[in-house]
């Protein structure tokens, strides 16, 4: 009876905090990555995403901005997720080094704003499929009650903790299953419509440009940064973690960004209509069978990102708290990720992402310039605990990196991303035209990590004792 009791036993999942996983408590391996990152990349929101490529770049543009663009961007994801492998440290605890320990609650406020908004818009997005998908076979609209049940599962999700969701729902269940549904709608694209047109048109011009382009592209793989290490943390080993993320994340983001160029190009729906897009999709699908389940399998699989967003939520405000519990915390994110959801839209979905990487890109060159260039790959882990310690730097702030890091985002925006923010810096208005159609992304990230180098020399070249000179002793002095 003992035994029995035992089995049926519900133990609370592991708690880590903010406190480094031990190294015996390492689980996951290559393909656990794979599976959980690729997972994480398959979402309606990124076919969304993709729906914004287009009209303004034809389809072969398009499909190679998404190449270049999810190359760069999982590279950073992958580099990132190593350095929380090694540490065994979640991400806003590893920006303490660089940015000090008290600098890397700036980091944390605005990550906790981020994802909230990123797990409204994954309920948002399920929700409105959900909704049109039940009024066409059901009669049903509720869209509030599947805004409260999309709520419910991701938030449930992210009280197991990543090592169960993976091991007990992804591997198991869940990827599979997406795996099917995606390969379907790909068929499908091909074989319901003329590829061969669909293939050769070309752009309209205007918004966005192939540079600007890329930015959009690589803001979903950034969206994850200040997430990677939350679950790297858990990998066994670097190195194969980092590539079962960069092969999981690449194929699957790649592949669903096509599928919302190619989408968006046969249903001829207006770019930024997300709501028309999602609904055009459905009324496409829903006469057949299999379409109406892949949408299904499709929103089953969306509850993972939602997950993400809120456990993550959970693990940055414990940088902020330590003592809180992950499971309340992600019990109360999800609550308040469920009441943002039935109060928002997804108008602004495209400059919410762009915001994103202003923000984010720059706090990453700065991570990967410190920790592989600066710091050899070695953190001293107590030190990213300890007041006074050696990532203290002035008062807990590490001047240096708080600089670099807003230059970085002026950076961003002077090469024009959002369009819509040189508008409201008047200040900077001698910015060349040209200036602002190159992305923004790849020359904040260049700037960041180079500057932060530069910058850290010259505070340690500062800081460094003057030599001490031999004086020769005057004539008849004893030396």
């Amino acid at each position: 009876m003992a035994a029995i009791a035992e089995k049926l036993s519900v133990r609370a999942p592991e708690d880590w905090g903010v406190q480094p996983v031990p190294v015996e408590r390492r689980a996951l391996r290559p393909f656990d990555f794979a599976v959980l990152w690729g997972d994480l990349a398959v979402s309606l929101l990124v076919m969304v995403a993709g729906t914004l490529l287009v009209p303004g770049l034809g389809t072969r543009q398009a499909l190679a901005v998404i190449v270049i663009g999810t190359a760069l961007g999982t590279v950073l994801l992958a580099l990132a997720g190593m350095i929380g492998t090694n540490t065994g440290v979640p991400t806003m605890v590893a920006l303490r080094a660089p940015f000090g320990v008290r600098g890397s609650y700036l980091a944390s406020g605005l990550n906790i704003l981020q994802l909230v908004g990123w797990a409204a818009l994954e309920i948002i997005i399920m929700s409105q499929a959900a909704e049109a998908l039940s009024d066409e076979y059901l009669g049903f609209h509720g869209y509030y009650f599947w805004i409260a049940f999309f709520g419910v599962i991701g938030t449930l999700m992210a009280m197991g903790g990543p090592v169960l969701v993976v091991r007990q729902w992804l591997q198991k269940f869940g990827v599979w299953v997406v795996i099917g549904a995606s390969a379907w709608l790909t068929w499908h694209l091909i074989d319901a419509y003329d590829f061969g047109e669909i293939w050769r048109r070309g752009g309209e011009g205007g918004y966005p440009n192939f540079f600007q382009g890329i930015d959009l592209v690589i803001a979903l793989p950034v969206s994850w940064l200040p997430l990677v290490c939350d679950y790297n943390r858990f990998g066994r080993r670097a190195g194969s973690a980092a590539f079962g993320t960069f092969i999981g994340y690449a194929i699957a983001n790649a592949w669903f960004f096509t599928i919302g160029v190619l989408y968006a190009q046969a249903l001829g729906t207006e770019p930024g209509d997300i709501r028309g897009f999602i609904s055009a999709l459905v009324t496409m699908l829903f006469p057949m069978t299999l379409g109406w389940m892949a949408l299904i399998v499709l929103l089953v699989g969306e509850t993972d990102e939602a997950f993400a967003n809120i456990y993550s939520t959970a693990v940055s405000i414990q940088n902020l708290a330590s003592k809180l519990k992950v499971w309340s915390l992600a019990l109360a994110v999800g609550i308040v990720a469920t009441i943002a959801a039935a109060n928002l839209d997804l108008i602004g979905y495209e400059t919410f992402l762009l915001l994103i990487g202003g923000v984010f890109v720059p706090v990453f060159g700065i991570l990967l310039a410190d920790y592989f260039v600066l710091r050899a790959g070695d953190y001293a882990i107590d030190d990213l605990y300890r007041p006074a310690g050696a990532y203290w730097y002035t008062g807990g702030l590490n001047p240096v990196a708080i600089v670099v890091w807003l230059g970085g985002f002026f950076v961003y925006a002077f090469a024009g991303q959002p369009p819509w923010l040189l508008d409201h810096l008047d200040f900077i208005s001698w910015v060349p035209t040209w200036a602002t159609h190159i992305g923004g992304t790849i020359p904040a990230f260049i700037f960041s990590f180079v500057a932060y180098l530069v910058g850290a020399w010259l505070v340690s070249l500062r800081m460094k004792p003057a030599p001490i000179t031999a004086v020769e002793p005057e004539a008849g002095v004893p030396g």
